[in-house]
This record gives structure tokens, C-alpha cells and sequence, in this order.
């Protein structure tokens, strides 16, 4: 079953987005086409937009679901007329929470995602710097400024959970790979002990692993699964003989293994 979804705004498109994809992960069943189609802030572009929902219901035989963050009533009203099943994401919530705060909503387009602290943002791209300065045990030499540092074996996810966590979450994440060299005498790096409060590790099923190694240097020694099985088992031997909390991200997105660490090691956002 094949069901298109497009998420609308006048904004970014970044709400509708994120609270679209929650909902249709609990439809496991059903094949979704997802458009996202942001700036859609004047009724010309509502219209042309309508079209796109008019038609995407005659290809797939069946109403496309439209959720929108789109404050204008005008703009609002033209997309409610096309073929689609609404999802009003503004119109349902804000509603109740002026009654119930008993304050009219400033109806502000892309106030979720606007710098409105300066501070805070730039402490953001603080973080995404370090964790781009620091990516791959480049600069051990910056570990004492790291609020935290992602060890493991090559290609378990270090990287984009560096960054998601400097983008997300403001934390100063850098991350060091663990090689054969390393696990030698199974004890923790060198260069990484002086900060071993602060280290996390992640593991990832080989087999995963060696998938994901296999896209990069096909057929090779690093790609074969004798050797992803070898490192993570050995990895995972020093994790636990150097109680350091570890995660396994088989089966998580960046966005989950990201609020794990979070709440794992009681890290706070930094705001």
C-alpha cells in the first residue's frame, strides 16, 4: 500500500516535518512517498501546491495526507480545499493553548527555528566546529575543552553523532576510532586516558558493520566480516574491562543513539 505525505509550511518545513515522520513511523505496513515543500507563504504558491496534492491523489487512488505549520488562515483555507486528508499541526494545538494560557499567539512564520538566542546559537556552532576540528582523533590535544568523547571501531557511527550532538544539543563532542594497534594490550588509548571520565563507546552488530564497510573498500580485509567480528568483540572486551558505558547502534538513528548518550551520561543541552 503506497501513500504520498507531503509536509507544508510557510517556514522552514522543519516542524511539519519532524512531527509528520513521528506519526507515520507507527504505520509500519504502509509505503510512504514523503514531499516536504517548505515556503509556501503566499495563496499563488497555495494554489500551485494544491495542484501537486490533486494529482498525487489521482496517482495513488487515495487521499495524500497534508500536514502543514502554516500560519496564515488564507494560505491555510486554499490547501484545505485541495484533495487531501489535513493534518493542521498549528490549528490543532495552538487553539487550545490560548485558551488555556488565556494569551493570543504572535502567529509568527519560522518562530520555532529562529535565533532568537544569539548566544545559544552560536554556542551550536561552537560545537559543530569542534566536533569537525576534532573529527577522527585528529587533535587529541583538544580533548580538555570535549564535554564528551565517542570511541569505536571504523564506520560505527562516530562521526554523525558528533555533529548531531553539537547541532542538537550544543555539546562538544569529539570522537577518536579504536584500530587493531589500539586493542593490542586491551587497555584505553594512550592519549585518551587522561580523559577517560568523558569517553563513550559505540558497537555495532558486524555483520551491520561489515555492510557498511563493504560500501566504502569493497572486498577488502577492513570490509570482511572476520575482521568486523574481531574488532567488535575485542572492542567490546575493553569497553567492559575499562567500565566505559557503550551502546550498541544497530538498530537506532543518530537522532535515538544521540538522546541515549544523552541520558546515559547526564549530559544537559546546552542552552
Amino acid at each position: 500500500m503506497r501513500r504520498t505525505a507531503f509536509f507544508i509550511s510557510d517556514g522552514t518545513g522543519l516542524t511539519a516535518e519532524a512531527l509528520g515522520h513521528s506519526l507515520l513511523a507507527q504505520f509500519e505496513k504502509i509505503d510512504f512517498e514523503r514531499v516536504t515543500v517548505p515556503y509556501i507563504d503566499d495563496t499563488e504558491k497555495a494554489h500551485e501546491m494544491v495542484k501537486r496534492i490533486n494529482e498525487a491523489a489521482e496517482t495513488d487512488g487515495a487521499r495524500p495526507l497534508v500536514f502543514d505549520t502554516i500560519v496564515n488562515s488564507d494560505i491555510r483555507d486554499v490547501i484545505a480545499g485541495g484533495d487531501g486528508f489535513m493534518v493542521d499541526i498549528f490549528g490543532t494545538f495552538l487553539n487550545p493553548l490560548e485558551q488555556e494560557l488565556q494569551s493570543s499567539s504572535s502567529y509568527s512564520v519560522g518562530k520555532s527555528h529562529a535565533i532568537n538566542n544569539a548566544g545559544r546559537y552560536e554556542r551550536r556552532i561552537d560545537a559543530v566546529n569542534f566536533a569537525l576540528d576534532n573529527d577522527d582523533g585528529a587533535r587529541t590535544r583538544h580533548y580538555d575543552e570535549a564535554d564528551l568523547i565517542l570511541v569505536g571501531a571504523s564506520r560505527s557511527g562516530k562521526t554523525p553523532t558528533c555533529l548531531y550532538l553539537a547541532l542538537q544539543y550544543g555539546v562538544k563532542a569529539a570522537n577518536y576510532p579504536i584500530t587493531e594497534e589500539d586493542l593490542d594490550d586491551q587497555s584505553v588509548p594512550a592519549a585518551l586516558r587522561p580523559h577517560k571520565q568523558k569517553l563513550f563507546g559505540l558497537t555495532i552488530d558486524p555483520e551491520r558493520l561489515a555492510t557498511i564497510r563493504n560500501e566504502r573498500r569493497p572486498n577488502s580485509r577492513y570490509s570482511s566480516i572476520k575482521q568486523c567480528m574481531l574488532e567488535i568483540e575485542e572492542i567490546e572486551l575493553m569497553y567492559r574491562r575499562e567500565r566505559i558505558p557503550y551502546l550498541n547502534t544497530t538498530a537506532y538513528s543518530i537522532e535515538e543513539i544521540s538522546t541515549r548518550i544523552m541520558v546515559t551520561t547526564g549530559l544537559k543541552r546546552n542552552r
